[in-house]
């Protein structure tokens, strides 16, 4: 669960990303993030990894204070939040199975587990047969596709996907927003910014909207709202 209550966040330049946003997200919900572009969208999605810290107000992440989080609490943070970016950022020079199971890695994950989980996620998105590919090797669609494996190895409860179709064609897209669902349906919330009006109007999910660091709209089946 997240809750954000009168959150603040101001950068050195004086620039209020945010303002005294207050919001609740519960376990399992997939939620839209709307709004043009320097509205809030990213400062919002960061956060809730603590990849930015809130300059006033309180945000709670799965039961953690996140403006008040020690540093060495933070890994066991993000251990229940997987992050699924635009460009993918996977790691060139290791094979598509390496960049999944380093995930698991990090948290010293014993080596068996890490085999057995990271073919099951693989398998999930499609990829198991490709699991010796490089990145170089793969259609964007695919590195989606890796980098949600990627996300999910840890059995997240929330995943952040900020512009998770950005890059891609409609049917690829509509491909990636099937799996995010299929992952919803297994127990994960997921948080997802976007600037695709017709994902979020076919699906019908939550919709957040930012404008000027201010959420204007909070719909339970909401639309897009704005013309591309």
């Amino acid at each position: 669960m997240i809750e954000m209550h009168d959150i603040w966040k101001t950068y050195a330049d004086g620039t209020n990303a945010l303002r005294g946003v207050s919001v609740r997200i519960d376990r399992n919900e997939f939620v839209y993030v709307v709004g043009p572009s320097g509205a809030g969208k990213s400062t919002f999605m960061k956060l809730i990894y603590r990849e930015e810290v809130p300059t006033k107000g309180q945000l709670s992440v799965n039961g953690f204070n996140i403006g008040k989080l020690k540093p060495r609490k933070i890994p066991y943070v993000r251990r229940n939040i997987g992050v699924i970016f635009q460009d993918f950022r996977l790691l060139p020079k290791l094979t598509i199975y390496e960049n999944v199971a380093f995930a698991m890695e990090v948290i010293e994950a014993p080596r068996r587990v890490i085999k057995k989980r990271t073919m099951e996620v693989l398998e999930l998105v499609g990829l198991k047969h490709k699991h010796n590919a490089l990145p170089s090797q793969l259609s964007g669609g695919e590195q989606q596709r890796v980098s949600i494996a990627r996300a999910i190895v840890n059995n997240p409860s929330v995943i952040v996907a900020d512009e998770p179709t950005g890059n891609l064609d409609p049917e690829t897209s509509a491909g990636i927003m099937n799996l995010l669902e299929e992952i919803n349906f297994r127990g994960s919330t997921i948080i997802m910014a976007t600037h695709n009006k017709d994902i979020v109007n076919n699906m019908r999910k939550r919709v957040i909207a930012i404008e000027n660091g201010l959420i204007v709209r909070d719909e339970a089946r909401g639309e897009y709202g704005y013309e591309i």
